[in-house]
């Protein structure tokens, strides 16, 4: 497989791809949606809620952090997980610009 030459692109580039493709699994969405109903939980509240193994949450969730879609703050032996605002206005404001972009072309589209 040949290299993706991510160093070649900004630094904002690379942040919402990596955003992009934390979005891209159904698992990890179910996780964000239950992280917005419950605003904070540890990853076996999400066992009990997914029909996954524990593992395979904490793998999503690993996933999920990495992107900086949900940070983890450790209390006692467990870590609670919420999600960024951060990361998720910077997803929206790039989004926002590319939906800008479209509606002005709408209607002189190639």
């Amino acid at each position: 497989m040949g290299l993706s030459k991510a160093e070649h692109f900004s630094e904002k580039h690379n942040q919402i791809s990596g955003l992009a493709k934390a979005l891209a699994h159904p698992a990890r969405i179910a996780i964000l949606e239950y992280l917005m109903k419950t605003n904070a939980c540890v990853c076996g509240d999400i066992v009990n809620e997914l029909p996954l193994a524990q593992p395979t949450v904490s793998q999503h969730l690993k996933e999920l952090k990495l992107a900086g879609f949900i940070k983890g703050n450790i209390e006692g032996n467990a870590i609670n997980y919420c999600i960024n605002q951060g990361a998720v206005d910077d997803l929206l404001k790039f989004l926002s610009g590319v939906a800008s972009h479209a509606e002005c072309l709408k209607n002189n589209c190639c």
